[in-house]
Order: C-alpha cells, then structure tokens, then sequence
C-alpha cells in the first residue's frame, strides 16, 4: 500500500467513524476530501436523519447525489452536530481550514453547532500550528491591502489565483507562521478590514478529533 494509498485509508477510517456521533436531526456536513468519505457514509444511514446543512457547493453536490436533502442553515437553527476535516490541528483541537477555500461556511456552521467533530488522518495533528499555509478570505477589492497587513504579522502572504469562493471572494494564503496564540491572531487578523474570516478555527475549536491510523482510529478529546 502507497503513501498515498494509505493515507485516503485513514480518511476512511475517521469518517466512518463519525457516523457513531450521527443521532439523526439535522447533520452539518463540511468540506473536502476526507468530509466526502463522511457524505458516502452519512447515505448508508440516510433515513435515520432529516438532512444535512452543507459548507459548500461541492458538498451540497454530493449529499443531493446520494438523495440527502440540503437545507438553509436559516431555516433549520441550532445543530447538534457538524462534522469536518481540518488541514491542522494542535492537541487543543484548534485547527487550521481552508485549503478548500470554504472556510467561511464552515466556520460559521460550526458555529451553529453544539458539537463539531473533526475528522482526519494522523498527519493533521501537529505541535504547533502553522506548517499548513494559513487561508485568509478578503473581499476583492482588499487583497493588496490585506496582504501587507498579513505581512507585518510575520507571514508571507501568497494570492490564490485563479481560485474564487463559493461566496465570491479571494483566498491569500500565509507562509512561514508558527501560531504559538491561535486564539490572539485569529482575533488579529479578523480585525483587519477587508477580511471575511482567516481559517484558524480556535475561538469556536473542535469538540472531538477523529484520526486515522495504521492502528485504527483513535479519539482525542480536551
């Protein structure tokens, strides 16, 4: 079995393993690879709950595909569950999101959500967050000035080309940080006009961290 191989294994593994915190309602679904193994899995038990609230239009996509019905996170209020990937997460369950660049429906889905479980392989977990490229979504017309805001937190800023958001707007992503104080520079950098949302998510963290591993997966709690 390859690295690669491998590793889309472990993705597996965690998202099947998700479905142990699905007790029906309305389910909030995020987005990305491991979240697609997830959405395959939540159709094996479609009937048992009522929909899903989607981050994204390619998620929205593959739940419809499966006959799940997506509804308006408006409409529907409170979840109990959101389940996601991360591209980082710390021992805190603070994470980084957004290699997808749908971190701002995630983020706020999660945030309508009493418990938010992460799914990833065992790669994602690391000692201090920051390897990742962080995603930072800004409204057009406030790249450049974004960027040397970004800049003078230490980050070397980098514009997503080619790549537009499903809410419309651009994605920079920020080389060479390590985030000792995720809370802090989230809150920093949110305060900075012109940015939708930065992709740390430590204000509102995961609840559980589902990783894949060659032993199985294994749950990490706070």
């Amino acid at each position: 079995m390859g690295a690669a191989q491998s590793q889309d294994e472990f993705k597996k593994q965690a998202a099947e393993a998700a479905l142990n915190h699905v007790q029906g309602g309305v389910v909030g679904v995020g987005t990305g690879s491991t979240v697609n193994h997830f959405i395959d899995y939540l159709a094996t038990i479609k009937g048992r709950i009522d929909g899903a609230v989607s981050s994204s239009e390619a998620s929205s996509k593959r739940l419809e595909q499966h006959g799940i019905p997506v509804l308006d996170l408006n409409s529907v209020g409170t979840l109990s569950l959101y389940v996601d990937g991360a591209d980082e997460s710390n021992q805190s369950l603070q994470l980084i999101k957004g290699g997808g660049g749908a971190l701002t429906r995630e983020k706020i889905v999660a945030a309508a959500s009493e418990r938010f479980v992460c799914i990833a392989d065992e790669s994602k977990l690391v000692s201090v967050l920051g390897r990742f490229p962080l995603p930072v979504e800004v409204i057009p017309m406030a790249r450049s000035y974004v960027a040397r805001e970004l800049a003078k937190l230490g980050g070397n800023p980098v514009w997503r080309e080619g790549f537009t958001t499903d809410n419309g707007n651009l994605i920079l992503d920020v080389h060479g940080l390590e985030i000792a104080e995720p809370m802090a520079l989230e809150q920093d950098i949110n305060n900075i006009a012109g940015v939708v949302t930065v992709g740390i998510f430590a204000l509102r963290p995961a609840d559980v961290l589902i990783l894949g591993a060659a032993s199985g997966p294994r749950t990490v709690t706070i």
